[in-house]
C-alpha cells in the first residue's frame, strides 16, 4: 500500500497534535475533507487540517469566512470568547497569499513537508518540537500502522482516564457532613437546644470579628426548620457526591470548607449584626464546582452540566433576592469560593499550573480584602 506525500502529511501532523499536545477530535458534520481538533488549554485551542484543494485567494477567503463561522458556534457552545485557531492547509495553489488573511485569531500556514515548518513563528512559539516529532523511520503501510496504533492507544487513555473519574464511588465525606447536619439539627430539636445553638454557633458578624472565629464555620452546620434541612442535605447529597466524585475527597473538603469561609466572610460584611445559619453557602460553592468542572470537561460532558446548572444557581439567586430570610450574600460568596477553589485545587488529568497559580493569587486576594474590610475597617 502506497501513502501519497499529503495523506502522509495529514497523518503526521495529526499524530503529533494528538499524541504530543493532547487534542481531541471535533465531530463537525458536511466537513468530511477536514480534520479539526480541540485543545482548550493550548495557546491554539483549535487546529484543522485541510486536506481539499485550494486554487485562489478568493477560495482562501471564503474558507477563512467558513471557518470563523464554525468557531464562533463553537465559542458559543464551550463559552469560551477567547479562540485563537491554526489553519494547517496540506494542498493550497501556487497563486494562494496567506498573507492576504487579516483575520487576528486564524492563523495560516501551508504545510508541504517537514521544512515548510521552519517558515512559521507559531511552530517556533507555540510548537518547539513539531518539527522532530514528524519525522518516522516508517514508510508506507508501516507509516500508517505505526500511526493508526499510536493513535489508537493514546485514545485508549483517554478512554481510561475518564473511565477513572466517571465511574462511580462511594461518597463517604458527603454521607460525614450530613450526618453532621442531621445530628445538630436533632440535638436542637430533640432537647430544646435550638435558641442555645443559635447563639453560641452561628454565623454572626459582631461575635466574629471579636473572637468567636469558628463562627466562620459552625454556622455552616446549623439548620433550625425541618424543611430547611431536608431541602439542604438534599442538594448535598446530590451535588455533593458528584463533586466528590470527580475531585476526589481531600479535594472535595477544601473545596467545602473554603466555600464556607468565602460564604461566611461575604455574609457577615454585608449582613451585619444579622445571624446566619445553614448548608448553602457550602453547597452553592459544591454548584461552582460543578460548573468549573463541566466546563473543562466539556470535551466528554458537552454543556450538560454547565446548561444543568446554571439554571438552578440563577433561580435560586433570584428568590434569594426576592425573598427575605434568605442569606443570598452567603450563597454568592459560596459560588465564587467554589469556583476560586477548585481552580486551586486543580482536576484530575486537566493539570495547568498556571490556572492553579493564578486560582491560588486570586483566592488570597479575596480572602485578604475580605479579612481586611470585615476585621479592621468594620471594627
Amino acid at each position: 500500500m502506497q501513502v501519497d506525500t499529503k495523506d502522509s502529511n495529514i497523518m503526521k501532523l495529526m499524530h503529533y497534535f494528538i499524541t504530543s499536545e493532547h487534542y481531541n477530535p471535533v465531530l463537525l458534520h458536511g466537513l468530511d475533507d477536514e480534520i479539526w481538533l480541540e485543545n482548550m488549554n493550548s495557546p491554539y485551542k483549535v487546529v484543522r487540517i485541510v486536506n481539499h484543494y485550494i486554487h485562489n485567494n478568493e477560495q482562501l477567503d471564503f474558507d477563512l469566512f467558513k471557518t470563523k463561522r464554525i468557531v464562533n458556534n463553537i465559542k458559543k457552545k464551550t463559552f469560551n470568547f477567547n479562540m485563537n485557531v491554526l489553519s494547517i492547509y496540506v494542498d493550497l495553489g501556487d497563486n494562494v497569499n496567506l498573507d492576504s488573511n487579516k483575520n487576528n485569531t486564524i492563523t495560516c500556514v501551508n504545510i508541504n513537508n517537514e521544512k515548510d515548518i521552519n517558515k512559521y513563528e507559531v511552530f517556533k512559539n507555540y510548537f518547539t518540537d513539531i518539527k522532530n516529532k514528524l519525522v518516522f523511520n516508517e514508510d508506507g503501510m508501516e507509516l500508517f500502522m505505526k500511526i493508526t496504533s499510536d493513535i489508537a492507544k493514546k485514545n485508549q487513555e483517554e478512554s481510561e482516564k475518564a473511565e477513572s473519574i466517571f465511574k462511580p464511588k462511594t461518597p463517604y465525606i458527603t454521607y460525614i457532613l450530613i450526618a453532621i447536619n442531621v445530628l445538630v439539627f436533632l440535638y436542637g430539636v430533640l432537647f430544646d437546644k435550638t435558641a442555645l445553638l443559635i447563639n453560641l454557633f452561628s454565623t454572626h458578624g459582631p461575635s466574629i470579628v471579636h473572637g468567636d472565629i469558628y463562627r466562620i464555620f459552625t454556622g455552616a452546620f446549623v439548620h433550625i426548620e425541618l424543611f430547611h434541612i431536608l431541602f439542604n442535605m438534599y442538594a448535598l447529597y446530590i451535588i455533593g457526591s458528584q463533586v466528590e466524585s470527580f475531585y476526589g475527597k481531600i479535594k472535595y473538603l477544601f473545596i467545602y470548607f473554603f466555600s464556607i469561609i468565602i460564604s461566611s466572610l461575604l455574609s457577615i460584611m454585608f449582613n451585619g449584626n444579622i445571624p446566619s445559619i445553614g448548608a448553602s453557602g457550602a453547597i452553592f460553592g459544591l454548584f461552582g464546582a460543578m460548573l468549573y468542572f463541566g466546563y473543562n470537561y466539556r470535551v466528554y460532558l458537552g454543556n450538560t452540566i454547565i446548561r444543568q446548572m446554571l439554571p438552578i444557581i440563577i433561580i435560586n439567586l433570584l428568590i434569594g433576592f426576592a425573598s427575605t430570610g434568605i442569606d443570598n450574600f452567603a450563597h454568592i460568596g459560596g459560588l465564587v469560593g467554589g469556583i476560586l477553589s477548585s481552580m486551586v485545587v486543580g482536576l484530575k488529568y486537566r493539570e495547568n499550573v498556571n490556572l492553579r497559580i493564578n486560582g491560588i493569587v486570586i483566592s488570597i486576594m479575596v480572602l485578604g480584602f475580605l479579612i481586611y474590610v470585615n476585621f479592621f475597617v468594620a471594627v
